[in-house]
């Protein structure tokens, strides 16, 4: 079991590496890391418009076995963080059949990428592309009595 975190931490922390010299936020100080200054996106268009039932099956906390989770909101809005650190930033931009790619910069890179998700035939699952590693909606928990 402890092998299989060490790979998992190794997977999260290769990825951040990676998020982080892509320039993995909307902007260089939102998620902390960025691109270099002076650094032009290369072929990002603008981030469509997303309408929120393109995305309400993507919307709550996906949990990790490597104490990480994305959350992402109605307006396509996302985060992805692990141990407290934000790794990415940005909108999940609807493929269609339950797939979504990550916005880079601000941007849309337009194509498909390993940057994204896919959720479950069901919406129960969702695997990030760029670990293959499953996570789990997390379920709202109501608080004990009133007040």
């Amino acid at each position: 079991m402890r092998a299989r975190s060490t790979v998992l931490a190794a997977c999260a922390a290769a990825a951040a590496l990676v998020l982080a010299g892509c320039g993995g936020g909307e902007k260089a100080d939102d998620a902390g890391a960025g691109a270099s200054p002076g650094s032009a996106p290369a072929a990002l268009g603008p981030i469509p418009a997303i309408k929120p039932a393109d995305v309400k099956p993507l919307v709550g906390r996906w949990v990790g076995t490597a104490k990480d989770f994305f959350q992402f909101k109605a307006d396509g809005t996302g985060v992805w963080v692990r141990s407290g650190q934000k790794l990415w930033s940005g909108t999940a931009i609807p493929e269609g059949g339950g797939k979504y790619r990550f916005s880079w910069q601000g941007g849309d890179p337009k194509t498909a990428s390993y940057w994204g998700v896919s959720l479950s035939e069901k919406n129960t699952k969702l695997v990030f592309a760029g670990t293959n590693q499953t996570y789990t909606k997390a379920v709202a928990h109501k608080g004990k009595g009133k007040g």
